[in-house]
């Protein structure tokens, strides 16, 4: 097997990894939804910088062990089509990787949202409105897993995760942060300035034949949706 030539090409390779899983595991899909709505439940949580480290860390934790599942998986299906209780046991183990990852994501999130569940007065909205720092990052991570979701869902064979695909990920990011840009500065001249720029990111990727027009548009739509839906409608 030879080696990645250039380290965008490695991104690529790691990326079209994910896109596949998420593509053939039925289970990857609902690890990467409720990843989602996890992380978007916990804009209405006051967690400390240490809670939030800990609830990313969990999240990963699951979704890399469903990975390496299916990577075993697919070892041990390229290995041998004959049923081999070796290969059975490969198997099982690799899941029950899975299942203890599950288990200690259950624990993590009694822990981090039991006691703020239990009494409804816990919920502090206020703390999204005066943390645009985390809403920032959430926003991010949103765009990045929609965008990664988009390319698999919608993936014919064309491009790779970096470069083409139905959704444009750099329109999707720039768009995103000249939004969120514009409504914390409430100011016309740094608004149009980001504006620009996030036009020049995606007018880039149609001039490189990296992406076409329609998914320039749908990558900026996704990203100011994403920026208005965490900075507006949440707030």
């Amino acid at each position: 097997m030879r080696k990645s030539k250039s380290l965008i090409e490695s991104f690529n390779n790691a990326v079209n990894g994910i896109i596949y899983a998420l593509r053939s595991e039925r289970n990857l899909k609902v690890h990467f939804a409720l990843a989602i709505i996890v992380i978007v439940i916990s804009l209405f949580f006051d967690f400390s910088r240490t809670e939030f480290l800990a609830l990313c860390f969990t999240i990963t934790f699951v979704l890399m062990a469903e990975m390496f599942n299916t990577a075993v998986e697919r070892v041990v299906d390229l290995i041998t089509e004959d049923y081999h209780p070796l290969a059975r046991l490969a198997k099982d183990i690799a899941a029950g990787g899975v299942l203890i990852s599950a288990i200690n994501a259950l624990i993590v999130g009694y822990l981090l949202f039991f006691d703020r569940l239990a009494p409804i007065s816990h919920l502090v909205i206020f703390k999204i409105r005066n943390s645009p720092i985390h809403r920032t990052f959430i926003a991010l991570v949103l765009v990045i897993i929609l965008t990664v979701l988009g390319k698999a869902k919608f993936y014919r064979g064309k491009g790779t995760p970096f470069q083409g695909g139905i959704v444009s990920g750099h329109s999707a990011l720039a768009f995103c942060i000249a939004t969120i840009i514009t409504i914390i500065a409430n100011n016309i001249l740094i608004s149009s300035l980001v504006l620009t720029l996030a036009i020049l990111v995606a007018e880039s990727r149609v001039e490189g034949k990296i992406h076409s027009t329609f998914e320039v548009v749908v990558g900026a739509l996704l990203g100011i949706i994403v920026g208005v839906l965490i900075f507006k409608i949440l707030s």
